[in-house]
């Protein structure tokens, strides 16, 4: 009987090591957001980090952006969205619920399946448009305009794995308030790492993709935008345009004072429970009934 109680206790202890092993590893990412929330730099309550939140964010980006437009504002609600992925995580999905409507652009088919066949309520009343295409430079500005007609947006967010600043400099049938772009954190300021533009490029998992944030800073800036923030992970960068930051966020704009290093493994966050795409599609029916 010892042996048996002993066998069974065992084998539960397997089945729930998965379990143990995944709320261990939350448990270590809230230390960690905690430990950078109290970092001395974003103290003083201009900082971002510690707005942070997620809901369909892959990490804390929704927190960050909805502190940003509680700040200047918000005028159309409109956004668009370069690399939306499945549409479980991304960082737009959120503002669907306040209200908002907007673009989503997805290089892969099997995601944009996905979108079409769990968000139709929000499609089919217009409030969301997704269009499948591989992005580059030279056919970004029409598919946007095809599909909105406002010449300025509240947000627009980028993360392509590769050719980010390449391709939002190419934008010229709209502007955005508010950019949210992903940057290489591999290569900490002074570093001015862009990787160079190649139409074709697939990301293959390595450091060859987008521009450090230092790069991001100089080039944005001169495009009219400052670099107000960074996340948790040190994946997204955020940026104002100038004539909104005035006074509401932390100085510098500089990529020395809002570089965050790369802290990937704090991208399996959770918020509750897993998305599911029946609450894609029963929620987003209910968005504003």
């Amino acid at each position: 009987m010892k042996l048996i109680r002993h066998i069974k206790t065992h084998l539960l202890d397997t089945l729930l090591l998965p379990y143990r092993l995944k709320h261990l590893e939350q448990h270590l990412i809230r230390m960690t957001w905690e430990a950078v929330r109290q970092d001395p730099r974003h103290q003083g309550g201009l900082s971002l980090m510690p707005h942070g939140a997620k809901i369909f964010s892959q990490s804390d980006e929704d927190g960050i952006i909805r502190e940003i437009f509680k700040r200047i504002g918000v005028t159309n609600r409109v956004f668009v969205e370069f690399g939306a992925g499945d549409g479980y995580e991304n960082n737009t999905h959120a503002l669907l619920y306040d209200g908002w409507c907007g673009l989503w652009l997805e290089g892969s088919e099997r995601c944009v399946e996905n979108i079409r066949r769990h968000m139709q309520p929000l499609i089919r009343d217009g409030r969301l448009q997704i269009q499948q295409a591989f992005l580059t430079r030279e056919n970004i500005d029409g598919l946007i305009a095809a599909h909105r007609k406002e010449t300025e947006i509240d947000l627009l967010s980028v993360d392509i794995d590769g050719n980010d600043i390449h391709v939002f400099s190419s934008i010229q049938s709209v502007r955005a308030r508010v950019v949210v772009m992903e940057y290489n954190a591999k290569f900490p300021p002074p570093i001015r790492y862009c990787m160079e533009y190649r139409g074709t490029h697939c990301w293959d998992g390595g450091d060859q993709f987008g521009a450090s944030l230092q790069y991001l800073e100089e080039a944005m800036g001169r495009l009219g935008y400052f670099l107000v923030g960074c996340n948790l992970t040190g994946v997204n960068a955020f940026f104002v345009r100038k004539d909104l930051a005035g006074d509401r966020f932390q100085g510098p704009f500089t990529a020395e004072r809002h570089y965050e290093p790369a802290r990937y493994y704090a991208r399996h966050m959770l918020s509750g429970h897993e998305s599911s795409s029946r609450t894609l599609a029963e929620a987003s029916g209910m968005v504003h009934r």
